[in-house]
């Protein structure tokens, strides 16, 4: 049995504007029609004794994961929710420990979310391979077979082909790792051809990982064991002991087992790979037009050759650039040198200095059941578009600082305020006092839209009194 585990807990802070910190790359449709975490379950379908995938996450994106997993047909046999980011290793830890835990001694597939690889049949053969040499007791990194002299990657030097296994499996001992080089040392890894892009992907035995770290890092063992004792099962999740994982060490697989381990082995990826690191790598792997320039959504360019734009929303008109980046959003546009775009996270990290939402979140907010829309606010109001999904609700609640008014715009809604009970339909409307109990479902089959408009002091989300949730939330 193969076990996908799929890392999905990173913020993309590169591809800001549109991946931020609570609505990341990997939940993003930035190089085709399905998200990165679509696409990364998706190009495994088709190999042989393949489970269902365990995710690891961002608790603030759970509900996102779970419902990207349910559009494409996937179901998680857990979704892991890590409350704090502790690298790769103690994620890895955490999947194997719970397989164990159930008696299931499988192969781990690991996976970060946000790769693009173009051929997924490729990549389905050396994963074939790679399970068999996994069960074999191997803890396999995938080394991609560079195509230029990257700066941007680490790199694996492949050694003697590995003993015990024919020299057509094309599978290596691991000589060394090498950070990311400069470009003169790239030129050199590439001149040399036995080195490899690494590439983040592992796979092995649960138990073998297991007792690897172990012997390697038995810290990170200790606290995952007593994080996942803690546990919460909550729907389809897995709630680790915050106060308990935020001791675990952070650490990479790399450092904490790969670099130190005897069992280590390289395997070679040819299949179209790249980590989408910065908005140049979208521009690379972009369906290009006569001059050169990659163009998502409503775009008209004119004497423009080299550029990369996005346009999310608006129509955006470029004349007369050269070797541009330019990615609109509803709230923040971003205007960069292609040259420049590594240093899109100097610009979010002002941001939080300046205590900026943009830095964090968009203007559409996802939420369980649906989302909403601040489309306008002020220092006394603030008007949304609220969207519920057929058949969800909002937690039954109340504010102290604030009065809503609701106007329904498409299909029905049930009210709750106080004690009444009712239905609204479009065109109809209903204010709700400051410190009165309400709630708001959607009974019908299509989307329920309307209309928010709140005043008061007032406005923060935090101002929320919850009395009952069917999500959990506090």
């Amino acid at each position: 049995m193969i076990v996908p585990v799929v890392l999905s807990g990173g913020s993309g802070t590169r591809l800001w504007p549109a991946s931020r910190e609570l609505y990341p790359k990997q939940l993003l449709p930035l190089a085709g029609e399905q998200t990165m975490l679509q696409n990364t379950l998706s190009r495994l379908d088709g190999i042989e004794e393949l489970a269902p995938p365990m995710v690891i996450c961002n608790e603030n994106h759970r509900f996102m994961v779970a419902e990207q997993l349910r559009c494409i047909g996937k179901s998680a046999s857990e979704i892991i929710l890590e409350p704090v980011g502790r690298n790769t290793a103690p994620a890895a830890a955490l999947a194997a420990l719970r397989g164990l835990d159930k008696g299931e001694d499988a192969v781990l597939l690991i996976l970060p979310a946000d790769h693009v690889i173009e051929e997924a049949a490729t990549l389905k053969q050396v994963v074939r391979k790679g399970a068999k040499i996994a069960r074999e007791g191997k803890l396999i990194t995938f080394g991609v077979v560079p195509s230029g002299p990257e700066t941007g990657y680490g790199y694996i030097r492949g050694g003697e082909a590995l003993p015990g296994f024919p020299i057509e499996d094309g599978i290596f001992a691991i000589d060394s790792f090498k950070e990311k080089p400069s470009l003169e040392k790239a030129r050199e890894y590439l001149e040399a051809g036995d080195y490899f892009w690494n590439s983040g992907m592992f796979m092995f035995r649960a138990s073998v990982f297991i007792e690897e770290l172990k012997r390697q890092s038995p810290e990170i063992i200790e606290w995952c064991r007593k994080a996942l004792g803690s546990a919460q099962e909550d729907l389809d999740f897995v709630r680790l002991d915050a106060e308990i994982f935020a001791r675990c060490p952070s650490d990479s697989i790399d450092y904490a087992v790969m670099e130190k381990t005897r069992a280590g082995a390289v395997l070679p990826l040819d299949a179209g790979w790249n980590d989408i690191g910065s908005w140049s790598a979208l521009w690379e792997i972009g369906e290009k037009d006569g001059n050169d320039n990659v163009l998502r959504g409503d775009v008209l360019t004119h004497d423009t050759c080299r550029c990369y734009v996005n346009a999310g929303g608006r129509l955006v008109a470029t004349i007369g650039l050269e070797d541009q980046v330019i990615v609109e959003t509803p709230d923040a546009v971003l205007v960069a040198s292609m040259a420049r775009v590594q240093d899109v996270k100097e610009v979010v990290n002002r941001l939080k200095e300046l205590d900026r939402r943009e830095a964090s979140s968009h203007r559409k907010v996802y939420r369980p059941w649906g989302n909403y829309d601040s489309i306008d606010m002020s220092e006394r109001f603030q008007v949304k578009k609220i969207t519920v999904n057929p058949g969800d609700q909002l937690s039954h609640q109340m504010h102290h600082h604030r009065a809503e008014h609701w106007i329904i715009v498409k299909g029905t809604a049930r009210i709750v305020k106080g004690d009444e009970d009712f239905l609204l339909s479009e065109n109809q409307s209903t204010y709700i006092p400051v410190g009165t109990p309400h709630r708001l479902e959607n009974p019908g089959k299509i989307p329920l839209e309307l209309i928010e408009v709140q005043s008061g002091g007032y406005l923060g989300e935090d101002d929320i009194v919850r009395f009952d949730d069917q999500y959990g939330r506090v």
